[in-house]
């Protein structure tokens, strides 16, 4: 039976992978770090998971003491790096902090997962990676830099991988959904004025697809192997109007902030930033 290591598996995007991987007769070692979500998943599938742990992946030595448990059990066919976190909010409001979190979890975390296990795939001359981004990977809105650009940086590491790694039998693939009904705006930093935004964001990703459809493409893509693959109607149409103009992007992202935080949103972080920007003294 194939071998899948799924990152974030207690939930959402990841929780719904290691289902379907389940029903395709993988089997899964899983990592979280809420240890009660990844309690409740590992019981959940029984049998076909071999490794369930705990792990922060930011964490470089508690995700090569995970590998070294999955690789008791030989070379990972598949590798999916799921696990993320959201910092959203004015760049002028957010802290380094905030940045060496994002970038630990978003980008540091499979680059861990890749160096631990990585070299393995490539001594069985197989696997296949697949990284779990986001449409904001080729789609820049206000107010979610931290975010933006650790997608971006993680699309930029799939495209540059699988040309390097083609040749070693290794494939990779970069997902990319739109709106998934997800916790992680519950789980995420946001440092706007008011908390108006957050709770305006959190309706909207109610209303967004479950996550099981985006699964489906995950096991879809490691059937078909695309470099890149959009998941939902709003990813296809950014990822194309992204190749018309940069100016299509920046107006959508403008349309975009108004419409998830409403006029009244944007006006109040408007005044609140000009409230405490530093005075400029005349001479």
């Amino acid at each position: 039976m194939p071998l899948a290591v799924v990152t974030g598996a207690g939930g959402g995007i990841g929780g719904a992978t290691a289902r379907r991987l389940a029903r395709d007769g993988y089997r899964l070692a899983l990592c979280d770090i809420d240890a009660a979500a990844l309690t409740a998943i590992t019981g959940e599938l029984g049998a076909s998971v071999i490794v369930s742990e705990v792990v922060d992946v930011a964490a470089a030595d508690a995700v090569r003491n995970f590998a070294t448990r999955v690789l008791e059990h030989g070379a990972p066919d598949v590798l999916v790096n799921n696990a993320g976190v959201g910092v959203a909010g004015p760049f002028v409001r957010t802290s380094t902090e905030d940045w060496q979190w994002i970038v630990g979890v978003n980008l540091m975390g499979p680059v861990n997962l890749l160096h631990a296990l990585l070299p393995s795939m490539i001594e069985a001359g197989r696997g296949h990676v697949v990284n779990v981004v986001s449409m904001l990977a080729y789609f820049a809105p206000p107010a979610v830099s931290p975010y933006v650009a650790t997608k971006y940086a993680m699309l930029g590491l799939s495209l540059s991988l699988r040309t390097e790694l083609r040749q070693k039998g290794i494939r990779v693939s970069a997902v990319c959904p739109g709106l998934v009904n997800t916790n992680i705006v519950a789980n995420s930093r946001v440092r706007t004025a008011s908390d108006g935004p957050r709770r305006s964001v959190e309706a909207l990703f109610k209303r967004g697809r479950d996550p099981a459809r985006v699964a489906d493409a995950i096991a879809g893509v490691l059937v078909r192997d695309r470099a890149v693959l959009p998941v939902f109607p709003e990813a296809w149409a950014l990822w194309y109007a992204g190749r018309i103009s940069p100016d299509v992007g920046t107006a959508l992202g403008r349309m975009v902030l108004r419409r998830v935080v409403g006029r009244e949103g944007v006006r109040d972080e408007r005044d609140a930033m000009s409230a405490t920007a530093p005075s400029r003294s005349t001479r």
